[in-house]
C-alpha cells in the first residue's frame, strides 16, 4: 500500500530529546554508549542530510552554547550532577529541559526510551499545541507494570507521555501486542537501523580454524546483562576465547564479575571501547553472544548481524534468529555452550547463517531501508497538524511507501 503525503514547502523541524547522546554524536571517549544513544545520534544526521532542520536536546557535558553538527544544532541541559539532590528534578533538570524545548521551537518533538522525561515532554508539547513522537526501547517500556521505573513519580509521568504521544513507534510485534493490551494505545513497527560497515568489512566472511575462535560478548557490565552466564560457558568451553566488551556499571555485581573474568585464561575483559574499536572486535569474532533475559531489540545483534556474526541469544525478539536461521536460542548455560557447540559443529552451517545475517540485516535494519520510515511518520504528523489548523504548510505531492 502506497501512502501519498505531500511535501512541505519548509523544511521540517524536529527535535530529538536524547540526554546521554552528546558522547555518541561528537565522537567523544569511550564512555558507555548504549543503543539508544547511537540510533538518535544516527537519525539526527540522516534526516540534517535531507535538509531538514533538526536540534538535538543533550546534557550539558562541557560542550560550547551554541554548536551545530553534521547540520544538526545541538541545545544542552543542565549538566546531570548540577542541583541538590531532591530538587534537582525540577530544578534545573525539568525547568531546563523546558528551556531547551523551547529553544528547538520544532514542529515535531521525538524521544526514545521510556522514562519520566517522556511524560515531561508530552505535557510541554500539549500545552503548545505541538506534535510529539515516542519510540520504544525495550520490552519493559510497553509493560504495563512498568519494571524499568522504580517510583511512583517516574511512573506517573511516563504513562501521561505514552497516554499524550501523538505517535509511538515500536521495535517489534511483541512490543506491540503489550502496549495495546497493557496501555490501550496502538503504534507503528519500525525496526531500528544500524550504520553499515565499510565494504572491506560487509563481504562474505568464513569461519576461522577451531583454535582461533573467538565468542564476542557486548553490553554494560551490570545485572541485568548476565555477563555472568558467559562466565558459566566460558568455563564449560575451555577450547573457545571469549571477549567481554564494555564498560563496568559500578556496581558490586560488576565488580564480582570483572574479578571473576581475571580467573579466566580464556577471558579477556577490554572494558569500554570506542565504536571504530568495536568494529574491530565484530570482525574478529565468529559469533555474538548475548545472555540477558529482558530487552528490546539489541543495538548489539543488529551490529553484529552488518558483519555477518551469527548469534547465540538467551533472548529472540519476535522469534527472528530462529525464523531467519541467524543464530541458535538457548534458555540456560547448558543450552548455550550447546548452541556454540552447534553453531561451530561445521563450516557450512556457520557460512549460511551467516549469509543469512547479513541479508536480514540489509533487508530490514540498513539506513535506506528505515530511516526514510521515521521521516515519513514526521511528514504525516506535520500534515496532519496542517489540515486541522486550516493552514496550507504542504504543497506538492511525494509518495512514499
Amino acid at each position: 500500500m502506497t501512502l501519498s503525503i505531500r511535501s512541505p514547502t519548509r523544511p521540517l523541524r524536529v527535535c530529538i530529546v536524547s540526554h546521554f547522546a552528546y558522547p555518541a554524536f561528537a565522537g567523544k571517549g569511550a564512555a558507555y554508549i548504549g543503543g539508544v544513544e547511537r540510533q538518535t545520534s544516527m537519525l539526527a544526521r540522516w534526516l540534517a542530510s535531507r535538509g531538514h532542520q533538526i536540534s538535538l536536546v543533550t546534557w550539558d557535558e562541557g560542550q560550547p552554547e551554541s554548536l551545530e553538527n553534521h547540520g544538526v544544532r545541538l541545545v544542552k541541559l543542565c549538566s546531570q550532577t548540577a542541583g541538590m539532590p531532591g530538587l534537582r528534578f525540577f530544578h534545573p533538570r525539568w525547568t531546563s529541559l523546558n528551556a531547551a524545548l523551547r529553544k528547538a521551537d520544532a514542529d515535531i518533538y521525538y524521544h526514545n526510551c521510556g522514562e519520566y522525561v517522556t511524560g515531561q515532554i508530552a505535557l510541554w508539547c500539549r500545552r503548545r499545541q505541538r506534535k510529539f513522537v515516542y519510540s520504544a526501547a525495550a520490552l519493559g517500556d510497553c509493560d504495563i507494570r512498568l519494571p524499568l521505573l522504580r517510583t511512583v513519580r517516574e511512573r506517573v509521568l511516563y504513562r501521561l507521555g505514552i497516554r499524550w504521544a501523538d505517535q509511538i513507534i515500536v521495535q517489534t510485534k511483541t512490543q506491540l501486542d503489550m502496549l495495546r493490551q497493557g496501555f490501550n494505545r496502538d503504534g507503528l513497527v519500525i525496526p531500528m537501523p544500524v550504520s553499515s560497515p565499510t565494504r572491506q568489512h560487509s563481504a562474505p566472511r568464513t569461519l576461522v580454524p577451531v583454535n582461533e575462535r573467538k565468542v564476542l560478548w557486548v553490553g554494560r557490565i551490570s545485572e541485568e546483562k548476565r555477563p555472568d552466564r558467559l562466565l558459566d560457558v566460558a568455563e564449560r568451553c575451555p577450547d573457545l576465547e571469549f571477549d567481554l566488551v564494555g564498560p563496568s556499571a559500578g556496581s558490586e555485581y560488576a565488580q564480582r564479575v570483572l574479578a571473576r573474568a581475571q580467573k579466566l585464561a580464556n577471558v579477556t575483559a577490554h572494558g569500554g571501547v570506542t565504536q571504530e574499536q568495536l568494529s574491530i572486535f565484530y570482525q574478529r569474532a565468529s559469533c555474538l553472544c548475548s545472555t540477558s533475559d529482558h530487552e528490546g531489540f539489541p543495538n548489539v545483534f543488529l551490529e553484529a548481524w552488518s558483519y555477518g556474526l551469527p548469534i547465540v541469544a538467551t533472548l529472540d525478539p519476535d522469534h527472528v534468529i530462529v525464523d531467519n536461521e541467524l543464530g541458535l536460542v538457548a534458555t540456560d548455560i547448558v543450552g548455550l555452550e550447546f548452541a556454540l557447540r552447534q553453531l561451530f559443529l561445521s563450516q557450512q552451517g556457520w557460512q549460511l547463517a551467516s549469509q543469512n545475517a547479513q541479508n536480514y540485516y540489509v533487508k530490514n535494519h540498513c539506513f535506506e531501508q528505515v530511516m526514510p520510515r521515521f521521516e515519513q511518520v514526521f511528514l504525516s504528523l506535520l500534515q496532519e497538524s496542517a489540515k486541522r489548523s486550516g493552514i496550507d504548510h504542504v504543497s506538492g505531492e511525494q509518495a512514499l511507501s
